[in-house]
């Protein structure tokens, strides 16, 4: 049988978790284990007064049952005898909006729920702009707690009357509406005579009948998870086919070359035809480069391939997102850098120009929704930390490496000595820009070829744009590991000297380099030590109030985790400092 995702979402207490309960209930789809586990929670932690609390069935978390609110995304799954189901129960406080984000991501079908005694609320509004951003078009509006106005038609003709208005903005055009109870059981299961004025379907109908327009017409197209190689004999590409028919014979395009379906491979044997949701192994005539994350397209109609778009995107992180900021992002099965160009806070949504660093194949994801998504991730702790709906490509990717003659190795040779990257890190007065002139000096009086970038000096030129907020410590260190890795590049020894708070940042200078091309200095200089010396009187200022984001005051530094070098100022003079890292240049073969 067909099986239907759907969300049920709304406001806090307009019943979602009661709804659920009661569905599964009437539909009789409850085991007798559950049905007395039910029974006695009810008695013990219900809301109503020892009678069945239907809510409990999904409200799984003991916080939830404890405040009587939904907070995590509750699945559930059951099966009547014209359909299967998967429902997501979504929380409906303006906190856990990334939560309902994330149970909206895979549904086809929503039923947005609201109290008629309140009508449309702001976060009914909130969740409603989400189910039509995550491209789901079919609707039930559950105008719910219909015992508390007497089953009033009015009440309901005035409720649904008001978010027709406000979901036609959103181009939700397909809007069923139903009034019911859901703790009595109205209209949920089968029809009820408390609304003998209402001649449409039950929820569970509405359900049961719902075209969700699940179709295979339109271009193929099927995202290889794995290069399938047994043995020398056999090469296929398995993964799923996630648009249109894909048949044996077609011609199919992947990286810009054409190649025929030869075969396509099951366990169960070849097929003629896949559908689309076929997982399968795909078999191509000809000896085609395609790897983990390409797309098999029809040839007369591939999917776009660009690294920039405009995109809708939803922050799930208590961090924000910090504009220029290097992120992971995953589409398909492929994982690529992700900036993007505007500030979201946790559970904010909003449209933003974001660029991949790798050209991707992609669609629109209003037309498919696999190649229209993505998820974005932090680069150190691999969290997930925001999802993304792509609208269009802002530009074709057509921006290539120019190969060049004289590359970094032919400067290397003619230096006589590798290219590296001397991060020195730490507060504001911990020395860092004395040690660096320093080592400077030593490196030059050896003959080698340097350059020193100093956080004050660049802010005179390069960054004199930037202020002092995260966002723009974030574009200055980004702006600086660039020039850092062109210095590189041109055969230098760098070195950076900057406060460089954030370990995110510090991390993509570092991974813009080769191997052994990196060499992080830890100036640790406890923060009463560096404020003491105050050498430039920023943080008697900071202290006053005068310069605002000031780090160790009012903005954090993140230390390094495992710093190529830790220098203990406390016990090294600026010279003995500097030597040290002389010495573990020369250990790593730079110098």
């Amino acid at each position: 049988m067909e099986l239907l995702r759907f969300i049920t979402c709304g406001s806090v207490d307009d019943g979602k978790s009661t709804l659920i309960g009661r569905l599964l209930y009437e539909s009789k789809l409850l085991y007798a284990d559950h049905l007395a586990a039910l029974e006695a929670d009810s008695r013990r932690v219900g809301t109503r007064g020892g009678e069945l609390d239907f809510a409990l069935l999904v409200d799984g978390l003991a916080a939830e049952r404890e405040q009587g609110i939904t907070i995590d995304v509750a699945y559930r799954f059951f099966a009547t005898e014209a359909r299967r189901f998967i429902v997501a129960d979504t929380p409906g406080h303006e906190q856990y909006t990334r939560n309902m984000a994330t149970g909206a991501s895979t549904a086809e079908a929503a039923v947005i729920l609201l109290d008629a005694r309140k009508g449309v609320l702001d976060q009914t509004r909130r969740h409603a702009r989400i189910v039509s951003l995550m491209g789901i078009r079919h609707v039930v509006l559950a105008v719910n707690k219909l015992d508390l106005v007497g089953y009033s038609r009015e009440v309901f003709d005035r409720v649904s009357g008001a978010f027709a208005e406000f979901a036609a903005e959103l181009d939700l055009t397909e809007i069923t509406g139903v009034p019911m109870s859901a703790t009595e059981g109205v209209n949920v299961v089968d029809r009820s005579e408390l609304t003998p004025w209402y001649d449409g379907p039950t929820l569970l109908q509405w359900l049961e009948t719902v075209d969700t327009g699940k179709k295979s017409d339109g271009p193929s197209r099927f995202l290889v998870q794995w290069v399938n190689r047994p043995d020398s004999a056999f090469r296929g590409f398995s993964g799923r086919v996630l648009g249109g028919t894909l048949r044996a014979g077609d011609e199919v395009c992947a990286n810009g070359r054409k190649s025929t379906v030869e075969r396509i491979v099951t366990m169960d044997g070849d097929l003629s035809t896949a559908p689309t949701g076929s997982s399968v192994t795909v078999v191509l005539a000809d000896d085609v480069d395609v790897s983990r994350g390409d797309v098999l397209a029809a040839a007369s109609d591939p999917p776009g391939v660009a690294d920039s778009f405009q995109a809708h995107l939803v922050w799930m992180d208590e961090t924000g997102l910090l504009p220029g900021r290097q992120y992971l992002a995953k589409i398909g099965a492929r994982t690529v850098g992700f900036t993007a160009t505007k500030a979201l806070r946790l559970n904010e949504i909003g449209v933003d120009t974001v660029h991949f660093d790798a050209p991707v194949p992609f669609e629109g994801y209003r037309t498919n929704r696999d190649l229209g998504s993505f998820v974005v991730l932090d680069r150190l702790s691999n969290a997930t930390v925001g999802a993304g709906m792509i609208d269009f490509a802002l530009r074709p990717a057509n921006v290539r490496w120019q190969t060049l003659t004289v590359d970094k190795r032919a400067r290397v040779a003619r230096n006589g000595h590798r290219p590296c990257v001397v991060w020195l890190t730490g507060l504001s007065g911990a020395g860092k820009s004395t040690i660096a002139d320093l080592v400077e000096k030593a490196l030059h009086a050896e003959g080698r070829h340097t350059f020193l970038l100093d956080g004050d000096n660049v802010r005179h030129g390069l960054n004199s744009d930037l202020g002092f907020s995260n966002a723009d410590r974030v574009e200055n260190i980004r702006r600086i590991a660039e020039v850092a890795a062109l210095m590189v590049d041109a055969g230098l020894i760098v070195l950076v000297s900057f406060i460089s708070p954030f370990r995110a940042e510090r991390a993509l200078a570092r991974d813009l380099v080769g191997e052994n091309e990196f060499c992080e200095v830890f100036v640790d200089t406890p923060l009463e030590v560096a404020e003491r010396r105050d050498p430039k009187g920023l943080y008697r200022k900071a202290r006053r109030g005068e310069l605002p984001n000031f780090t160790g005051i009012d903005s954090p530094y993140e230390p390094p985790a495992e710093p190529e070098v830790r220098l203990d100022t406390t016990a090294l003079s600026p010279e003995a400092a500097a030597g040290v890292v002389v010495a573990r240049l020369r250990a790593l073969g730079v110098c």
